[in-house]
This record gives C-alpha cells, sequence and structure tokens, in this order.
C-alpha cells in the first residue's frame, strides 16, 4: 500500500518527541507538509531538524506554540490558516494516588489533553468541511477503556476523547472529513521510561525494567512489550490517506491487545 499525502498539510501537536515525533516523521515520509508543534522555539527548531535528516526533502514547518492556551491555539491558526491534517497528539500523564489528585491538577489535565484539542478541532474543522476533505485524530490510550488506579485524572482525560472524536465525527458527517481516535497501548517512550521506573525497582536494567513494569502492572498485554512509537505512527498515516475513506467516528485501537475486549 503506498501512502501519498503530497500537497496535504498536517499539524502535529505536541511532536517534538515520543510518539508526536514518530507520527510527524511517518507524515513527512508520506510527502505532507508537516508542522512541527512544541512549546519552545530551540526544541521544535530541533526536532524539525530531526526529521529533514531522517526524510529527504521534508517539509517541515516549526510551530512553536503552547496550544492548551488560548492564545497558543490562536498562533497556531494565523500561522497555518489551513489544515488538512490535524493531529490531536499533545498530552501529559503521570502516576498519583487517586486521593490526592487535587483540583488544579483535575483542571490542568483535562485543559491540556482535551480542551486544547476541542480548540485546534473548531479552529478548523469548518474550513475541511468548506473544502469536502480533511482529517481529524486524536492520540487516546487504552487508559481511555481500563482506568489506571494510579492515574485516573489521565485515564478520564482519555475517556472524554474518545467522546470528543464520536461527537465531532458527526457533526462532520457526510462532509468528506473523517473523525477518529487512536487508542494507543503502553508505548516506548522517554516519559514512559520514567513513569517504568517509578513503579519497579530504578536499579533494573531497561530490558528487565520493561520486562517487570508489563508482567506488574499490564499483564493483559498480548504483546507483552511496550509498543514502539513508529507503531502508533503508522495508524495514523494510514488514516490521514484515502485509503481510510471509510473509517470515521472510530477507536482505533494499536494497544498491542492490552484492552480485553473485543470492540472498545
Amino acid at each position: 500500500m503506498l501512502i501519498d499525502l503530497t500537497g496535504r498539510t498536517a499539524l502535529v501537536t505536541g511532536s517534538t518527541q515520543g510518539i508526536g515525533a514518530a507520527i510527524a516523521t511517518g507524515l513527512a515520509r508520506a510527502g505532507a507538509r508537516v508542522a512541527v508543534n512544541g512549546r519552545t522555539a530551540s526544541t521544535v527548531e530541533e526536532a524539525a531538524d530531526r526529521i529533514r535528516s531522517d526524510v529527504r526533502k521534508a517539509d517541515v514547518v516549526p510551530l512553536a506554540a503552547d496550544v492548551a492556551t488560548e492564545d497558543g491555539a490562536a498562533h497556531v491558526a494565523e500561522v497555518l490558516p489551513e489544515l488538512d491534517i490535524l493531529v490531536n497528539n499533545l498530552g501529559i500523564f503521570g502516576s498519583r494516588p487517586a486521593l490526592e489528585i487535587t483540583d488544579e491538577e483535575w483542571r490542568r489535565y483535562f485543559e491540556v489533553n482535551v480542551l486544547a484539542a476541542v480548540r485546534l478541532t473548531r479552529a478548523y474543522l469548518p474550513g475541511m468541511k468548506a473544502r469536502s476533505w480533511g482529517r481529524v485524530q486524536y492520540v487516546a490510550s487504552d487508559s481511555a477503556v481500563v482506568t489506571p488506579v494510579e492515574m485516573i485524572h489521565y485515564g478520564m482525560t482519555k475517556t472524554a476523547l474518545l467522546a470528543v472524536s464520536r461527537g465531532f465525527a458527526k457533526e462532520a458527517a457526510g462532509s468528506g472529513v473523517t473523525v477518529n481516535s487512536v487508542i494507543a497501548g503502553p508505548t516506548h517512550t522517554g516519559g514512559v521510561e520514567d513513569f517504568v521506573y517509578e513503579l519497579v525497582d530504578r536499579d533494573l536494567p531497561w530490558p528487565e525494567a520493561q520486562r517487570e513494569f508489563m508482567r506488574l502492572h499490564r499483564p493483559q498485554s498480548l504483546l507483552q512489550r511496550l509498543i514502539e512509537p513508529e507503531e502508533i505512527a503508522n495508524m495514523v498515516v494510514y488514516l490521514s490517506s484515502s485509503y481510510a475513506s471509510a473509517t470515521t467516528g472510530g477507536a482505533i485501537r494499536v494497544d498491542g491487545g492490552y484492552v480485553d475486549a473485543i470492540l472498545p
């Protein structure tokens, strides 16, 4: 299957590292013009340079902005007045005992993980509908379906993204625009390495720490390993293409079989 996104412009929020960086690279490799987003100009430029190094003739737009704020979202819309592909990847996570999560933390997680995506969808979906083509995606998590007791505030936001995705898919019905969420399973990123070491012995070498984490905290994974970011990116690139024209309103799983259900 040859995916060609030449002529399409994409924005991937929170794309300076991890899953977001892999998605941005994958879209660039498929020929899309890709806006790389993060909060600081230096970090964004470094991420853009890495994509240019990995992908010959990549068309990358460094876009430094905190899209979790109204001003940041407005700046993005000013720099990129039209988009073909919006990937709402930005997210924060961390462990916290359920009864110790403060009101401030609940609000922060909702504003960063959910409201930022809603604002950008609100900004770009009307133009996509008017042009009769577009792709909006939300990077959710297995935590949307299997709420982890050690971070229910994070799980709540990912469940909310499934509802947001389904709702905006209905708003886009019949327009040629598809809206989906991607349920990512436990994925190997730098941030996840830190999280794993919060839950297992820090003296363990990484391969052993990963196995111990999966055994103790994610035993239902059928993959029995952490997913690589590129594996999530492959699904996002596919959903961004014309091949996925009949896939909308879905919660598409790239979870390594972690969610023990036939449907999300």
